[in-house]
């Protein structure tokens, strides 16, 4: 991702979200933040979709995965996270986390698809609605001898 993308990329942030992350956060990010590693995924010369994470040591932590609306239903969801598990991986991360809604029954499927765990709720978390999130971690394969498939 660049200081070029941005404008896409809030585009679909306002799309995909509630409490969307305005530009100066994906700014600060890209510029201030030295955890931070974001992606954007080009399909024709469009941005399509993004995903970020921060990586602090050994764990990465996702902080944000979306798709343009035009986009959905093509698994390119699922074909981001397993792009940040590889880069978190390769970059020597051996865990990597998440938060999601507890309503959010479609992401929660596709997280335990690839290995994601619940270990506990964040009470209060989303301040839309005060909804909880639950709590995923999952194990990262470049440790073991694992890969993630395509």
């Amino acid at each position: 991702m660049t200081m070029e993308d941005i404008p896409f990329i809030v585009e679909i942030e306002q799309e995909a979200f509630t409490t969307p992350w305005t530009r100066g956060a994906f700014e600060n990010e890209l510029t201030n933040n030295q955890f931070a590693h974001y992606m954007i995924m080009d399909i024709d010369g469009e941005v399509a979709g993004y995903g970020g994470m921060w990586l602090i040591m050994e764990e990465a932590h996702v902080t944000n995965i979306a798709v343009k609306d035009t986009y959905r239903g093509r698994k390119l969801g699922e074909r981001l996270l397993r792009e940040l598990m590889k880069t978190s991986a390769f970059l020597g991360a051996i865990r990597i986390t998440l938060e999601v809604r507890t309503s959010n029954y479609v992401a929660q499927n596709l997280y335990e698809k690839l290995g994601f765990r619940s270990v506990g709720v964040r009470r209060g978390y989303y301040t839309d609605n005060r909804e909880d999130a639950v709590v995923m971690w999952a194990d990262l394969p470049n440790r073991r001898k694992d890969s993630l498939n395509d």
